[in-house]
């Protein structure tokens, strides 16, 4: 019998002949474009880092250090290339290999695997839960992955189309067996791609606007969502309608959303001209495809008349077609032929195609998407009304699906703005008006003058008064979220979420300038077509949240209000600011303490609730597995309604690819289904011992992490001379600023770049410190005792278990050693050995705290892809941190060069790129 080892070496033998033939592919690519000499001297340092990480030569890392140093700016760039390709072409082949183990999965009949709907639906059906009881979950269910425009994806578009050819090519040497002549063309085919992508800028040489990230999102419904959403839904109905013996019809709980274009917290290139951009473009995408699987529906639905008899509403619907004698006898072309130009007439008319046909111009556009949706249920139920229901059940079905989730919108856009902008506009309005000074009103003095606007029929902004330029802009954004309504509906633009929201009063001023708008109004009569959330994000808004929310219920105008959005409620909890304030097991534990908190106040007050998570991509900002994430969500704080943001370089790792996509769709879906019927031994794990623990494990770790961060006066140097921060502004990845205002404070700057930096010095700082000292502190009072809890809160309770793996997987991606040649580029030295001295220890003591209350012998002892993923790629990574530091200290001696400056942008590209969630 095969050991362990060999079936895994086996089984992945298929992953090894993919990375052998990208790098063979890459590397002859290399030569042909330099040179031998470079070809031999790249091959050459590889070596010498494989075997530095594989630890066999205890100079190797020295010598690696000094052989970078060395090299000129040519090779040093030609290496940079090569190994961030080696790294880019390492994930490709890694996500096919995923693809391909879950399909060999399926093939042989296995038990279905954990994270997917088959898995959860079988498990609650095990458990005694009824399909009726799960079918009652899901019609009042709203599952959404929220993409955002955060600058953490160093990709370029073009790039990420040519990953998608390399990915469709290796499908294909996959999937068939191939002749010799179809095996070479495909491998020539593979070899103009790699080297396109040589030949190809990687970094931008533009600034991203708002515009391009728009582009850059909207790729992701185009290549995935439009496509695999729909098929989720109908093999999630046939699934269910077999466990309930009769056929299911479920309401569109899934949607995708987006920040992008309606995000303008920090970002002054959101405008209301933007927004409507952004919704006008996602508009034209949908419509489009509408308009290409209407024009193949219509070429497959051939049907006679002379041979099927089609039903009155059908022959109706034909009849209104232009005039077409080829398809006279052909009902079906005809109708589908009118409804095609009717989506064009409807394309035209809201402005998304910029061209007209004659032939269907003439068509009436649609006024909405339920009313395409009527005609193409036509057409589908006359098919099932003559047999031919397996033709209904294809890509018509999909069809009616995509509709009715995408609508004419696509994409429901999220708008957000800090609270201090609200605080000012509405300031200047009430002054402008001659009323209070509403920046000098205590909070309850505010919240009366805000009740009464809201009840006011008297208009607050007048037509006739000049604003300033700050508000003024303000208000074209209200006027442009009415106009979007009007145009598109109230679904394609539903919430508006408040930033760094502390009070009740946060909340009625977006209340009351909405209802400048007709968004929200309560006089004359009650309109809500907006849901305002409130975003907590600092460790003080956690912990403050309950009590905001239950004092917000208590006014009678917000349950009204609430009472207009169908009683839910939408609550968002940041996971990177309150991660910079506070330190990452601060952080977790405060979220955690918050959602418990707000199941009460909710109950209590009888609103449904939903929780919108903010996390990113790395785990120091929330980030990590998804499933895992949720299913660790306190008992009663899912129930069917979750949003989750993707960020950054996670989107295009979790939806540039089809299949991928349909997986970490499926995953979300089945979670939840898992999270929101938790069984009794999920619901028995928060104990008041364990809260106790908990909370002064997390008060240790919170002193220890502050103290270093915002009590140390010299962390603030450190943490710019020996991270790439100051040097990530100018790399063109956002169209945001880096930091809220132009300070040198921690403070001020976002969450984003923060955690990015330390990702790329390989410290990772926000995701671990401070958790050593608290466990280790914990440990020196307790000894082996305490020990054993703590192995009990890892093996019993999700949110223990979660936390610790998380931060086991960062670990492993730190490397000490490295981030000790970062501190080389700190200018005071003493001030260097200082700083780093406490990391390094407190790092240690991170890592020991792991593997004790794990039990594993070595970080990611219970995940062997992950490990195997990471030692892939490290021999590629470590090169690149080295020369990263190498060609900083050459730009900070003052070499300026442009080839200096792309060099060190390419380092971090190639470094973003082998981490994979680094921001």
């Amino acid at each position: 019998m095969s050991s362990a080892l060999e079936l895994i070496a086996e089984k992945d033998q298929p992953l090894a002949r993919d990375l052998e033939i990208l790098a063979d592919v890459l590397e002859n690519t290399i030569r042909e474009q330099t040179s031998n000499a470079a070809a031999d001297q790249i091959g050459a340092i590889r070596d010498l880092a494989i075997r530095y990480v594989e630890g066999h030569d205890p100079e190797a890392s020295v010598t690696l250090a000094r052989t970078l140093s060395t090299l000129d700016l040519d090779n040093a760039m030609a290496l940079v290339r090569a190994f961030s390709y080696f790294s880019h072409l390492s994930n490709i082949a890694e996500d096919l290999h995923h693809n391909r183990r879950r399909r060999i999965h399926k093939m042989h009949g296995s038990e279905a695997q954990r994270g997917s709907i088959e898995a959860a639906v079988t498990a609650l059906i095990d458990r005694g839960i009824k399909p009726a009881e799960i079918l009652a979950l899901l019609s009042d269910t709203l599952i959404a992955p929220v993409l955002t425009a955060h600058p953490t994806e160093v990709k370029r578009k073009t790039i990420l189309e040519c990953h998608a050819a390399i990915s469709e090519l290796l499908v294909a040497r996959d999937r068939n067996p191939m002749t010799p002549e179809e095996e070479r063309a495909n491998r020539e085919a593979l070899e103009r791609v790699v080297l396109t992508l040589w030949q190809t800028r990687e970094i931008r040489t533009f600034k991203l606007k708002v515009q391009d990230e728009v582009e850059n999102g909207s790729t992701y419904f185009r290549s995935t969502f439009l496509h695999e959403l729909p098929r989720l839904y109908v093999d999630l109905e046939d699934r269910l309608s077999q466990l309930a013996g009769a056929d299911v019809e479920l309401p569109n709980f899934v949607h995708v959303g987006s920040w992008i274009g309606g995000d303008r917290d920090g970002n002054p290139f959101v405008t209301g001209d933007v927004m409507r951009y952004a919704v006008s473009r996602q508009s034209g995408i949908a419509l489009d495809y509408y308009y290409q699987q209407c024009s193949k529906l219509g070429a497959e639905l051939s049907m006679s008349v002379r041979l099927v008899q089609v039903d009155q509403s059908l022959q109706q619907l034909a009849e209104q077609a232009a005039e077409d004698e080829r398809k006279t006898e052909e009902p079906y072309r005809l109708a589908v032929g009118h409804i095609t130009a009717r989506i064009f007439a409807t394309a035209v008319r809201i402005g998304t195609f910029h061209h007209q046909l004659h032939d269907v111009a003439r068509a009436p556009e649609y006024e909405s998407a339920a009313e395409l949706e009527r005609d193409l249920l036509i057409v589908s139920n006359s098919l099932k009304a003559h047999g031919a229901a397996k033709l209904a059940n294809g890509r018509l079905r999909r069809l009616l699906r995509a509709v009715s989730v995408f609508g004419f919108h696509l994409a429901p856009i999220d708008m957000r703005q800090i609270s201090t902008t609200h605080e000012k506009v509405l300031t200047e309005l009430f002054q402008k008006a001659g009323l209070e000074d509403y920046s000098k009103l205590d909070e309850a003095s505010r919240r009366v003058v805000l009740l009464r606007e809201l009840a006011s029929p008297r208009p607050l902004i007048c037509p006739y008064i000049d604003y300033s330029e700050d508000v003024q802009k303000e208000i074209d954004i209200y006027r442009a979220a009415e106009e979007i309504q009007s145009r598109y509906g109230s679904q394609a633009l539903p919430n508006y979420i408040i930033s760094n929201c502390a009070s009740v009063s946060d909340m009625l001023e977006v209340a009351v300038l909405m209802n400048e708008v007709g968004i929200i109004q309560l006089a004359p009569s009650l309109k809500a077509k907006i849901n305002i959330i409130p975003l907590f994000e600092t460790t003080a808004d956690l912990r403050n949240s309950g009590q905001i929310m239950a004092d917000l219920f208590a006014l009678p105008q917000w349950r009204a209000i609430v009472g207009g959005r169908d009683q839910v409620q939408e609550v968002m909890l940041g996971y990177s600011d309150s991660n910079k304030d506070g330190g990452y097991m601060t952080s977790n534990w405060e979220l955690y303490k918050a959602e418990l908190n707000l199941v009460k106040v909710f109950d209590a007050a009888g609103i449904k609730m939903r929780l919108f998570h903010g996390r990113g991509g790395t785990v120091g900002r929330g980030g990590g597995p998804a499933f895992d994430a949720i299913v660790a969500q306190p008992a009663g704080s899912v129930n069917g309604q979750i949003r989750i943001t993707e960020q950054g370089e996670v989107i295009a790792s979790k939806f540039a690819d089809r299949e991928v996509g349909r997986r970490n769709l499926e995953i979300m879906i089945s979670a939840t289904l898992e999270a929101s019927f938790p069984s009794d031994e999920q619901t028995g794990v928060d104990t008041p011992e364990r809260h106790k623990l908990a909370e002064r494990l997390s008060l240790r770790a919170y002193q220890s992490y502050r103290d270093l961060v915002y009590a140390t006066p010299e962390f603030i140097t450190y943490f710019r001379e020996a991270t790439p921060i100051n040097e990530i502004p100018s790399l063109n990845i956002g169209s945001r600023p880096s930091a809220r205002k132009n300070t040198n404070s921690i403070a001020d700057l976002r969450a984003i770049p923060w955690v990015f930096s330390w990702s790329q010095c390989r410290l990772m700082l926000p995701g671990w410190y401070g958790f050593g000292t608290a466990i280790a502190e914990y440990l020196a009072e307790t000894g082996d005792k305490g020990l054993a809890v703590l192995q009990e809160l890892y093996s019993e309770w999700p949110f223990f278990q979660v936390t610790v793996s998380n931060m086991e997987m960062v670990l492993a991606k730190s490397d000490i050693a490295i981030a000790a040649r970062y501190s080389e580029l700190v200018r005071d030295q003493d001030l260097a050995r200082r700083i780093f001295g406490r990391i390094r220890d407190e790092w240690q003591r991170a890592v020991d705290a792991v593997l004790a209350i794990t039990g594993h012998s070595q970080l990611l002892g219970d995940n062997p892809m992950l490990a195997r993923s990471l030692d892939n790629r490290l021999p590629y990574l470590d090169p690149l941190n080295h020369l990263q530091v190498e060609l900083l200290k050459r730009m900070r001696a003052g070499d300026e060069s442009e080839e200096l400056q792309h060099a060190v942008h390419l380092t971090i590209n190639g470094i973003a790129a082998g981490l994979r969630n680094s921001g």
